[in-house]
């Protein structure tokens, strides 16, 4: 019988997928930041050779993982906390057809996490008015357009209930192409209706 052992690439991509796992899971850490971080406390500053780095969905089945082995029951509490809160604000943002984006969407929230939502609007300061009107404070930063890597969309940010809230805002032409982004890769996002069915799951 031939056994297929892991290469030396296979075990190197294992060890840094599991260190950038914890560093998310513990810290707060974005995908991006702990996979140079973990990379670097593994290899020091041996040049990488070849394809060694984990790829985002290697690192969230470590994440998953983590969470179940350390956080069990508490890890769950607070991803329900966290969907009831992103429901809530989605009905008060319901003009903005608003979908549930990120970790509190995939399952893998945990104490770091904040709230990521979608919007679409015809004007990005429909939506800047609306929370003036509501007496909420935010910040504004860019982030690159789902579909237009050479496009710019804003993001207001702001404290909801004790809860960090992003609002990542887009034109109501780019809600047809909203599931797919650059090269067709699919952008998991859910609207109300997904997410109520997952709080429902969870309250089984």
């Amino acid at each position: 019988m031939h056994i297929n052992y892991p290469s030396d690439a296979e075990l190197l991509r294992a060890e840094i997928a599991a260190a950038a796992a914890r560093m998310i899971a513990e810290d707060g850490a974005d995908y991006g930041t702990a996979k140079r971080k973990a990379a670097k406390l593994i290899l020091g500053n041996q040049k990488l050779k070849g394809d060694v780095l984990p790829d985002n969905a290697q690192i969230e089945a470590e994440v998953r993982e983590y969470q179940a082995l350390f956080f069990g029951d508490e890890q769950k509490q607070r991803l329900l906390h966290l969907r009831q809160l992103a429901l809530e604000l989605m009905d008060k943002l319901e003009a903005f057809s608003p979908f549930l984006t990120g970790a509190v969407l995939n399952g893998t929230a945990g104490d770091h996490s904040d709230i990521h939502l979608q919007l679409f609007a015809e004007s990005s300061k429909d939506v800047a008015v609306f929370l003036l009107n509501a007496d909420i404070d935010y910040e504004v930063s860019e982030a690159v357009h789902f579909r237009h890597p050479g496009r710019s969309v804003e993001i207001l940010s702001f404290m909801w209930k004790n809860e960090a809230v992003h609002l990542t805002l887009y034109e109501t032409d780019d809600l047809r192409g909203a599931g797919r982004g650059q090269g067709q890769k699919r952008i998991e996002r859910a609207d109300r209706a997904g997410v109520l069915a997952l709080i429902a799951k969870e309250e089984e």
